[in-house]
């Protein structure tokens, strides 16, 4: 199963955020199973019409991802799904 593991910014929302084992294989199913597990996470992810909101970054493996909008990216068995919210601000 596919692994999604988030930076520690989101853990200020979510205390017990944790690396989760997924069964999706798209990173919107993966989305999906972790927002059931997270209520809520999902937004601080994508925007209202479900795009990569624009300081998040999704890497699987070592490659980021290239479909921002659908997120139809495929998963495979021993893949890693990295989660990262940049921090902005001066």
């Amino acid at each position: 199963m596919p692994v999604v593991k988030f930076t520690s910014n989101l853990k200020r929302f979510y205390p017990d955020l944790r690396p989760m084992s997924v069964s999706g294989r798209t990173v919107a199913s993966v989305l999906e199973e972790v927002n059931a597990s997270h209520s809520g996470i999902k937004d601080y992810i994508v925007d209202e019409n479900g795009s990569l909101r624009k300081h998040v970054n999704i890497f699987i493996g070592n490659d980021l991802i290239r479909d921002r909008e659908r997120l139809n990216d495929a998963l495979s068995e021993d893949d890693e799904v990295y989660i990262m919210q940049a921090l902005s601000g001066g």
